[in-house]
């Protein structure tokens, strides 16, 4: 009986992993295909990517992606430690866990609810629509998952740890910077590589909070199929998803070198 419920357990996963990554290595196969038509395969060739990198808008939407990624990232991930922190060191009471709550609510609120807010609130304010309102909105929107990503590791420190260093003679900002950082810093990396695929995939809210001129590859993708699809897309898209999985599985094995060291 526990063989059968293995055996189907495995079959069951197996299927799952085939529903979830064929379409991703059907749409990498294909952007090596030759022939502009996905119902055929011609030979293989790398003009699609060629003309990828001949695309201006691509090209554009591509440096503002980045851009806004590695600087919202960078941000929230300050801010988010920053306040992970504090919540941590407060007492157990109902100011801690409504903040927690109010937390969550980013996490838990549809993409389109958020877009829609903050683009209200920067019509409120009179704030011009380009790069500056996106930028704002990523950080916004990824400050939540670092702190879900820090508090774990502040939870895991030894009681008391920073109390001793003071005892010893350490400054609190030396004791902060010495003592904690170091010992959170598994968290804050994962926090800040959240931050940037979360920045990265992000579509709905940047749709809502950009203006002219600016955009990123995921509204320039849905723009592209709007006007028919393309085999630039699959390239772009392969690229996109080698780039985080390259990403993700880095840093998978610089923090189990470290978990090895230690």
């Amino acid at each position: 009986m526990t063989i059968i419920k293995k055996f189907t357990s495995n079959i069951y996963l197996t299927l799952v992993y085939i529903f979830l990554y064929l379409p991703i290595i059907t749409l990498g196969v294909f952007s090596f295909n030759e022939s502009k038509s996905m119902a055929k395969w011609s030979g293989f060739s790398l003009k699609w990517y060629e003309k990828l990198l001949d695309n201006s808008r691509i090209m554009d939407a591509l440096y503002y992606t980045l851009l806004v990624a590695v600087v919202a990232s960078i941000i929230a991930t300050i801010v988010g430690t920053i306040t992970a922190i504090g919540i941590h060191k407060m007492r157990q009471g109902k100011v801690r866990g409504l903040l927690l709550n109010i937390n969550y609510l980013p996490v838990l609120n549809p993409d389109i609810v958020t877009g829609v807010a903050l683009m209200s609130l920067f019509v409120f304010i009179n704030m011009e629509f380009g790069f500056t309102t996106m930028l704002l909105s990523h950080i916004v929107f990824n400050i939540p998952y670092v702190i879900l990503s820090v508090l774990p590791k502040l939870k895991q420190l030894p009681a008391n740890i920073e109390e001793a260093a003071l005892d010893l003679g350490a400054t609190p900002w030396y004791a902060l910077r010495k003592v904690v950082l170091p010992q959170i810093k598994p968290g804050i990396i994962s926090g800040m590589i959240i931050a940037f695929t979360m920045s990265i995939d992000d579509f709905v809210i940047s749709f809502f909070t950009t203006g002219n001129g600016v955009t990123n590859l995921a509204i320039e993708v849905y723009s592209m199929t709007r006007r028919g699809i393309s085999p630039e897309i699959n390239a772009l898209s392969t690229i996109m998803f080698i780039s985080v999985l390259i990403l993700l599985v880095l840093s998978n094995i610089t923090q189990n070198k470290k978990a090895t060291s230690n």
